[in-house]
């Protein structure tokens, strides 16, 4: 059997899009912000990168009054940053992630109840 990566590709592009859409507008109940760090020209930002060019638009129309903050910094590690109510805050790193890996660590992150 032979694999080619732009059928592999596909599918991580599918499967990110799938956890976008469960996401959907369910971003605001204990969460109340998200922020996304990453670096303009890092090999590990690629899949952030990848994530914000393909998925951001959808996410950012289906919540328009959340607050979705994305700062880019040359060098700086890729990182998710999420803030509950009561001003608790989680940090999952996404140095090195697919566009998959990064939808799967948001999704996990939307639906955690820290």
């Amino acid at each position: 059997m032979v694999e080619y990566a732009g059928v592999r590709r596909d599918l991580a592009v599918l499967a990110a899009a799938a956890a976008v859409r469960s996401i959907g507008s369910g971003l605001g109940r204990s969460l109340r912000e998200l922020r996304i760090h990453l670096c303009q020209r890092s090999p590990g930002s690629q899949g952030t990168r990848d994530f914000i060019e393909q998925h951001y638009v959808t996410l950012k129309k289906a919540n328009p009054d959340f607050p979705i903050l994305v700062r880019e910094c040359s060098g700086v590690q890729p990182k998710l940053w999420a803030r509950y109510e009561f001003g608790r805050e989680s940090c999952v790193p996404l140095n090195n992630l697919n566009v998959d890996q990064v939808a799967k660590a948001l999704e996990n992150v939307v639906h955690s109840k820290t």
